[in-house]
């Protein structure tokens, strides 16, 4: 039996093109005999479709759309989509609920709905809010050349509660363990599993487990593409009942793979094994461009515009548009001010020529005389301070801002996790943006992929690299005037964040204290900010996005 593994890059609530998608995987599935193909988790809709399934009308033409989806694909074939399907004994009791289903296509029909049994509500995951779980044996029986084929399914969430793999139960039941009960003779596993840093090595290592386990053969689907914040990784793969993997889809990119399962031998067979990205930088430059570049065409933009300072932060956000968009779809826009260095200027000028980007000018001397002048009744006998320097943050907003409502462009900001952490960015000003590329890179992370990127020619100036990062808003002014130097930034807010340790832990962990207490504080209060920011792209696995659920007026000890 053949089986195709469809990994789909879906856009949010477009049925009709997500159909089109889906059929066209199946045309070409059928042509070289596959008997099944797979497709990802809620493939019909797009994952995460969150509040649209709110929408009772949605829902209905999700099921004309599948209805259609079934009538529309070759006979031959039998395609698992991911949709979803009300709960009418919910509804019989006054509720509103839907399962996260699976449907299996073939003949022309809707032959039955599988459901998804446990329902994350953690991080980025809020299932309980749409789904009931569901708790019927999913096990699919085809038939292929009058041999009867034994297939459990299983979506996403289903594969992550391994006691032995994890050391704890999350849920009370275990679906791959009950499968195992009812003697399948393989598992698929249909997913929308967003990326984050190495996530792959943990998917593979615990799927490994799972098959080493139970001696079942595993399929695991995932789609690709970046969804608001959320970016998937694709990475599908399949592993042989003696945990060996045996194939493995292309990272950030669509893909159709077919795997054959032999019935004699109760085993896949081997085929080709795409490589993972060779190291972390990679990995993440390859999802940050899947993400602008998703973001800006389901979005509908095609160009780009941001802010270049001459920093390092705006160059590496160049770097990435340009990749992502093409070179002749971004613009960079010099604003400097008196307090702009010489070599800033020409550190931007030097990074547009190696990039190929177009570039334009604007001073802001005069627009900051403008408001001293304005201001000056209010601010007269004050000494100059925070509130002067954000005006200049503010100034190029405003300029960034209004060359984007003229031309169309999606506006990029530029400002990394360690800054948005503490609050070291200017509302109304550099956290202007219809997209915060890099708000879930740490400082020495930026750093890092920046010589990654220089690894062959020159791409990021080298200046831009060795010079003390600064935002230029004063005289002489160096970041590490206000904040602990970056590695030791980074490190503890990797603790505080990503690790949620308290404060005492840091610093038993080696950390100085009144540090510790500083950066804990600071994070606190820049929560306003981060709430008023634009959508940034997750790559680590705690971001400040849909999964980070911080109170503003909060008065906590840590």
């Amino acid at each position: 039996m053949k089986i195709a593994i469809a990994q789909l890059n879906p856009i949010i609530g477009d049925l009709s093109g997500n159909a089109v998608n889906i059929l066209k995987a199946a045309e070409t599935s059928s042509i070289q005999g596959v008997r099944l193909l797979l497709t990802p988790e809620l493939s019909l809709c797009g994952y995460p479709p969150r509040d649209l399934l709110l929408n009772p009308n949605f829902i209905a033409k999700m099921l004309q759309r599948l209805q259609q989806l079934a009538r529309e694909l070759p006979q031959n074939l039998a395609v698992l989509v991911g949709t979803v399907e009300p709960n009418f004994e919910a509804e019989l009791q006054g509720k509103k609920s839907l399962f996260n289903g699976i449907a299996l296509l073939e003949k022309g029909k809707i032959q039955r709905i599988f459901h998804k049994h446990l329902l994350p509500t953690y991080d980025v995951f809020d299932e309980h809010r749409y789904f009931s779980a569901g708790d019927k044996s999913n096990v699919l029986i085809l038939e292929e050349e009058g041999q009867a084929i034994k297939i459990g399914v299983t979506i996403c969430e289903d594969l992550w509660n391994d006691e032995e793999f994890w050391g704890k139960r999350s849920y009370q039941v275990n679906p791959i363990e009950d499968l195992a009960r009812s003697q399948v003779d393989f598992i698929v596993n249909l997913s929308a599993s967003p990326y984050s840093v190495s996530k792959q090595n943990l998917r593979e290592a615990m799927l490994r487990h799972c098959v080493l386990r139970y001696k079942i053969p595993i399929i695991y689907t995932n789609q690709i593409g970046g969804n608001d914040d959320l970016l998937f990784d694709g990475n599908s793969i399949a592993f042989n009942r003696n945990g060996t993997l045996i194939c493995r889809a292309r990272s950030f990119a669509t893909d159709l793979r077919i795997v054959e399962f032999n019935p004699e031998k109760q085993d896949f067979l081997p085929i080709q094994i795409s490589p993972l990205p060779d190291c972390e930088e990679a990995e993440i430059w390859s999802a940050l461009v899947l993400g602008v570049r998703d973001y800006a065409r389901k979005c509908g933009f095609s160009q780009a515009v941001l802010g270049l300072s001459g920093g390092i932060d705006s160059a590496l956000v160049a770097a990435i548009a340009s990749e992502a968009l093409g070179s002749e779809n971004v613009l960079g826009v010099l604003m400097p001010s008196p307090y702009s260095s010489e070599h800033s200027l020409k550190d931007a000028e030097a990074l547009v020529d190696n990039l190929g980007i177009n570039s334009e000018t604007i001073a802001i001397a005069e627009a900051m005389t403008a408001y001293d002048r304005l201001l000056e009744p209010l601010f007269s006998g004050t000494e100059f301070g925070v509130a002067e320097e954000n005006i200049q943050a503010r100034i190029r907003g405003n300029l960034l801002m209004a060359i984007a409502n003229k031309f169309n462009y999606l506006l990029l900001s530029t400002g990394n996790k360690s800054e948005m952490s503490v609050g070291y960015c200017t509302l109304y000003g550099d956290m202007n943006g219809g997209l915060a590329v890099i708000s879930d890179v740490p400082k020495m992370r930026v750093f890092s992929l920046c010589r990654w990127l220089n690894r062959e020619r020159e791409v990021i100036p080298q200046n831009i690299i060795i010079k003390p990062p600064s935002a230029e808003l004063k005289p002489d002014q160096k970041d590490q005037d206000s904040l602990p130097p970056y590695e030791i930034l980074d490190e503890i807010l990797r603790q505080f964040i990503e690790e949620r340790y308290s404060i005492e832990e840091i610093v038993n962990s080696g950390c100085d204290r009144a540090t510790v207490e500083k950066v804990a504080r600071l994070v606190a209060r820049a929560e306003f900010k981060r709430r008023q920011a634009p959508p940034g792209l997750k790559i680590t696995d705690r971001a400040f996005g849909t999964g980070w659920r911080m109170p503003i007026a909060s008065r906590i000890t840590n």
